[in-house]
């Protein structure tokens, strides 16, 4: 039987099922129209003359942050202009107390329901390279290794050359054209930054993105290859979050995105599961390093074996959430975010995280040699709970649109036997490489193989797949 190329799920079952707004209400939208332009000023420094591009998916408007990497006789300077969200948003008004309540962008394969109005988020507040823009421009110096020296940060008017998309520059680069001047040192930073993660230990499990994507009339589910410059540019993006929170750590005041260290026992089972696999674990040597050195399944082309472990290593990044402290309340005992192998503050994607605001607003004080103004200190107890609330919701609104799509595509081939590779035994898991499906499966099996299984549901309106591996 040939699978259906496309599937109708009901997004807007979704919408409703976890009650997504439809639109902004009116006071909200009328305060973000009456925003005024933001110029410069004796409290912005004048850097349009830095040379930054934004590198983003095909078509986007939401434009968080503009790059831009030199290369230096000691190293690397980098500037990263974060968009300028606190000089929008008026602490206490209709437009806080909204975004606030959304807490972040949820993206739905027929739309996104946005944190900020569009006349905001891809418009006025936006890195558009239109022309001058308000910033949080970032000025970070490294060393040769790509190690952090010096952290600057301050209020700027910044000037994005060019809107590229990630596509365009890796066939750039693997065609090796000359890329633009921002990012001619990126593709030699970008592996150094990535090198450093794996000896911090920061575990990467690079298991297959799937992500529904508009098919023909319908939807199909696909998997998405993630390329070596949204790779170094996400490098770029941690080493900014890092050095966030080391600043708020100095300074004794922050909100932190946090991850405890994986257990011991968990590492510990992990490596038997690696052995149990046939997979070498050399005495002594950490998950990180382990990980990095299987066969890439980020493309959908790595080996069963690397598959079962990258799944059996989700164990290790369990218990994520986020802690602030300040006046009255002492930094958590664990501060770092075990999954990047050092502390780590949420400061680069304002326009699509309510968090991302007050945690560059905390480190333009701190540069600044300032206390935090009082309502920045006010919101601090409040954001973990919004923050962790509202990424609950996010991560059930995409499996929510990934099942129901997943269920559509597979549904009559109910009863029809198909391979699958084995990721977990116990709670029985596997993936079907074509198309992308990870569901559950009973009866007997083993981590690692590829077997031979019956499709016994797959429900569209619930999103409920399940394979046997029964007779």
């Amino acid at each position: 039987m040939v699978t259906p190329r496309t599937a109708r799920p009901d997004f807007a079952a979704v919408r409703a099922e976890f009650d997504l707004p439809a639109a902004f209400p009116p006071d909200v939208l009328a305060e973000a129209a009456a925003v005024e332009p933001v110029t410069a000023g004796p409290d912005r420094v004048d850097a349009t003359d830095v040379e930054l591009v934004t590198i983003d998916p095909p078509g986007s408007k939401d434009l968080d942050q503009a790059v831009g990497i030199a290369r230096t006789e000691r190293g690397f300077v980098v500037h990263y202009a974060i968009a300028d969200l606190g000089a929008v948003v008026e602490p206490g008004g209709a437009l806080d107390a909204e975004v606030r309540r959304r807490g972040q962008t949820l993206y739905l394969p027929d739309g996104s329901v946005p944190l900020h109005p569009p006349v905001l988020s891809e418009g006025a507040a936006s890195l558009l390279p239109d022309g001058d823009r308000p910033a949080v421009l970032w000025r970070i110096t490294l060393d040769e290794a790509g190690e952090a020296r010096d952290v600057q940060v301050r209020r700027a008017m910044i000037r994005s050359r060019v809107q590229l998309d990630y596509a365009g520059v890796q066939a750039d680069v693997d065609a090796g054209c000359p890329l633009p001047a921002a990012l001619a040192a990126l593709p030699e930073l970008g592996p150094l930054r990535r090198a450093l993660a794996v000896r911090r230990g920061a575990v990467e499990l690079e298991l297959p993105e799937q992500e529904v994507v508009r098919s023909g009339d319908g939807w199909t589910v696909e998997v998405r290859r993630r390329s070596a410059v949204e790779d170094w540019n996400a490098e770029i993006s941690l080493l900014t979050g890092m050095c966030a929170a080391r600043m708020m750590l100095d300074a004794g005041v922050g909100l932190l995105r946090t991850l405890p260290v994986p257990d011991p026992a968990d590492v510990a089972a992990l490596r038997r599961t690696a052995l149990g696999l046939g997979v070498a674990w050399p005495e002594g040597a950490a998950p990180a390093e382990v990980l990095a050195g299987l066969r890439s399944t980020a493309l959908g082309d790595g080996s069963a074996l690397a598959l079962a472990l990258r799944r059996a290593a989700t164990s290790l990044l369990r218990g994520a959430g986020y802690s602030w402290f300040g006046p009255g309340q002492a930094p958590p005992e664990d501060s770092g975010h075990g999954g990047i192998g050092a502390p780590y503050a949420h400061v680069t994607a304002p326009l699509r995280r309510l968090g991302d605001r007050f945690g560059s607003e905390l480190c333009l004080a701190i540069a600044a040699g300032e206390d935090p103004a009082p309502w920045l200190l006010d919101a601090l107890p409040t954001l973990p709970g919004l923050l962790s609330a509202s990424e609950a919701r996010a991560g059930q609104v995409e499996r929510a649109c990934m099942d129901r799509t997943e269920a559509g595509l597979l549904a009559d081939r109910v009863g029809e036997e198909v391979e699958v590779i084995v990721l977990r035994a116990e709670p029985g898991e596997v993936y079907l490489p074509e198309p992308p499906v990870m569901a559950r499966c009973d009866g007997t099996l083993k981590a690692g193989e590829t077997v031979g299984v019956r499709l016994v549901e797959a429900d569209p309106p619930t999103g409920r797949v399940r394979f046997s591996a029964g007779t």
